[in-house]
Order: C-alpha cells, then sequence, then structure tokens
C-alpha cells in the first residue's frame, strides 16, 4: 500500500489556477467548480463541498478610473450588479499590506472589503443576505485588477451537523497572501 503523499496531511493545498500560471493554497473540501459546470476563462471558481461557500480568482482588466479604496468598492458593486443582487453594503474597506502577499513584487496596492449582498441562488424566488470579503490586488504592470472573493451565506445546517467544517476568513486570508504568479504570459505579451 503506498505511503500518504506529504500534501493529504496538510490543512491546504496549493492548487494551479489558469492552467498553472498562478497557483494558491485552497481551503479543504474546495471542489473545482469548472469540473460541475462551465466557467469563464478568466475565472476560477472553488465551491465548499457541504456549505453554499465558494471561491472566485477573477482576472479582470484594470479599472484605471478608480484608485485606492474606491476601486474595491467599485468591483464589489460590479459583482454585486452581475449577480442581481437586490441591495448591497459595504461594512469595511482596508488596505491590505503588500509585504504579506507571495503576488508583492507585482502589485501595486491591495485592500481587503467586506460586505454584504443579498442575492437569491439560481431558481430560487428568496433572496439571502450574503456576507462577502473581497482582495482587490492592482496589476498596472499588466492592466490587471486581480479580484478574489470568499462568497459566505448563512448555513442552512448547524457547524456540529457538518462532515467538513466551513471555510474561515482565515482560509480566504491564506488564498490571498499564497496566490503566486508562476507564468506572465498569461497576460499575453508586454
Amino acid at each position: 500500500m503506498p505511503a500518504p503523499s506529504a500534501g493529504s496531511m496538510e490543512p491546504t493545498r496549493h492548487y494551479p489556477l489558469f492552467g498553472g500560471a498562478f497557483s494558491a493554497s485552497l481551503p479543504p473540501g474546495a471542489l473545482d467548480v469548472s469540473d460541475l459546470r462551465p466557467v469563464p476563462d478568466n475565472q476560477e471558481v472553488f465551491c465548499h463541498r457541504v456549505t453554499d461557500q465558494s471561491l472566485v480568482v477573477e482576472l479582470l482588466e484594470l479599472q484605471a478610473h478608480v484608485q485606492g479604496e474606491e476601486a474595491a468598492r467599485y468591483h464589489f458593486e460590479d459583482v454585486g450588479g452581475v449577480q442581481g443582487a437586490r441591495a448591497m453594503q459595504v461594512d469595511s474597506v482596508q488596505p491590505l499590506p503588500l509585504e504579506n502577499l507571495a503576488l508583492r513584487s507585482f502589485c501595486q496596492e491591495a485592500w481587503v472589503l467586506s460586505g454584504k449582498q443579498q442575492v437569491a441562488k439560481e431558481n430560487q424566488q428568496v433572496a439571502k443576505d450574503v456576507t462577502v470579503h473581497q482582495a482587490l490586488l492592482r496589476l498596472p504592470r499588466y492592466q490587471t485588477d486581480l479580484l478574489l472573493t470568499f462568497n459566505d451565506p448563512p448555513l442552512s445546517l448547524s457547524p456540529e451537523n457538518l462532515s467538513l467544517p466551513p471555510w474561515s476568513l482565515g482560509d480566504f486570508e491564506q488564498l490571498v497572501t499564497s496566490l503566486t504568479l508562476h507564468d506572465p504570459n498569461i497576460f499575453g505579451p508586454p
């Protein structure tokens, strides 16, 4: 019987993103949504095996017309609009220290936003207040805004009834800080 790999003991796994151009640590129980349904080429989407939580990594065109905290708010409202949010509320926007990021040498500025969006899942009428945490990493050298989103809707079961614990803000922070660029050619010719 083969010995378990060292990676299987780890609470998180370094996962290739965008065909290996990036990698990041994903929390336990992350399912690649592209194995279940089509996902746009500029996104990597992961869902929790048991809860309705999801993590999204998006490569977006740099929105040079907004700077600083306003750029984080712009993307929060843009995502809310795409998801058909009935209401949106920003609770906090904080700068993210670049020294904490694996992408620090590429990133000009970074922001973390927490808020709520009232959204209904596909084919459902009732909208739920979903807590949304976003990290915006701005990469002007590549004309890219890198947006990471943690959608954290209310649990339908109590945590002790889950076969796998729900993801935490710490899991999201690990994703954000571990995100590593391996192939800048993903952004096209320099």
